[in-house]
């Protein structure tokens, strides 16, 4: 599988003639290496020296014994904290380089500095719209890895509500849902779980705090975890109690919304149209000045990841994408709702929807 990847990479640098390629992001050299770490601020990337025909895999020293094990790249350099990575880097692959492929949002102006400094004479074209590309098709061994973390943060949530006492805070139910994901398998949280309560579940990213969940709240859950080095994310909102009709009636909107970007999302349809299809239920319902983001995001070895569902986007829709749909009505100082679902599109062109968490109204209390 890295093998394939890697050398579908290689062939592109080939064509673009250029001499070496670094690849740093921490996913894409996962993706790419089976290796993965957060290195924070040391050097960690995978180097393609197109000149020998040759890759490495850059750690940093403290990395280098699980780097052995796990990664598909033989040729792998730790570096040590009192190094300069980049000299290093020279003393590897050598001098007279002329052409780097970079993944330029990736790179920051520190980087590139020290780039220039160590290639004084060098043109740099930007790789990492290939690679996203690359990475946006997803295999169908990619989403059983997706479809697994799913079930993980489903069965979280199924437990996690239980869990729910009168007087909780935001933060107390939140913990109690960390715990579970680690209890069942999770490498962590996919991103900061929320967990958002009354008027405050209109915040789309909120975090939550020391209220209290009160009766006749909404309850707005969003969460997911990292299995296998794939992510999860999933939203259901819920009432603490027995809900209001106004309540009711945002809640019903917002799920036909969902339901109708999901019934959009077809091989061959344009990404924005399944913006168009959830957003207009929403509009004609009269609560259109309540949503103004986009309906969904792909999803893989990220939480957020290409393609992007939003109106304007007319790329046309693929086997292999994966993507959440999530529109929501957030009204301020009243609360709000959002349902997400996971969907993939299979290699044979169908729809597949992982996520099955109910989507119907439940009451909690």
């Amino acid at each position: 599988m890295y093998q394939k990847r890697l050398k579908s990479l290689i062939q592109y640098l080939e064509h673009q003639h250029l001499d070496f390629a670094i690849v740093s992001s921490p996913k894409s050299v996962f993706y790419y290496t089976g290796f993965h770490s957060e290195p924070y601020e040391r050097f960690m990337a995978l180097v393609i020296d197109l000149r020998k025909g040759t890759n490495y895999l850059f750690v940093p020293a403290l990395d280098l014994e699980e780097a052995e094990t796990s990664a598909f790249i033989p040729r792998i350099v730790g570096i040590s904290d009192e190094l300069n990575p980049y000299e290093v880097l020279v003393e590897t692959i050598g001098e007279g380089v002329r052409s780097i492929g970079l993944e330029t949002k990736k790179i920051s102006l520190y980087q590139q500095e020290q780039l220039k400094h160590c290639f004084s004479d060098f043109s740099y074209q930007n790789i990492g719209d290939f690679i996203t590309k690359q990475r946006m098709k997803k295999t169908a061994e990619e989403c059983s890895k997706v479809q697994r973390a799913v079930q993980v943060i489903e069965q979280v949530l199924r437990e996690g509500i239980k869990s729910y006492k009168d007087g909780m805070t935001e933060l107390e139910l939140t913990a109690e849902f960390e715990y579970l994901m680690r209890k069942w398998g999770a490498e962590g949280p996919a991103f900061s779980t929320t967990v958002l309560s009354g008027e405050k579940s209109s915040l789309p990213h909120g975090s939550p705090g020391r209220k209290k969940i009160n009766i006749g709240d909404f309850l707005l859950i969003d969460m997911g975890v990292i299995v296998d080095g794939y992510c999860s994310d999933i939203t259901r909102t819920f009432v603490i109690g027995e809900e209001t009709a106004e309540q009711r009636r945002i809640y019903e909107i917002v799920r036909e919304a969902t339901q109708a970007g999901v019934k959009a999302a077809k091989t061959g349809v344009r990404i924005g149209d399944i913006d168009r299809a959830a957003c207009n239920v929403i509009k004609e319902s009269g609560y259109g000045q309540y949503f103004n983001n986009r309906v969904g995001h792909g999803l893989g070895m990220e939480v957020h990841e290409e393609p992007s569902i939003h109106e304007k986007n007319n790329r046309t829709l693929e086997s292999g994408f994966l993507f959440t749909i999530e529109p929501g009505i957030y009204i301020p100082g009243f609360g709000g709702v959002r349902i997400e679902e996971n969907v993939y599109i299979g290699e044979d062109g169908n729809t597949k929807v992982l996520t099955a968490f109910p989507t119907e109204l439940i009451r909690i209390g």
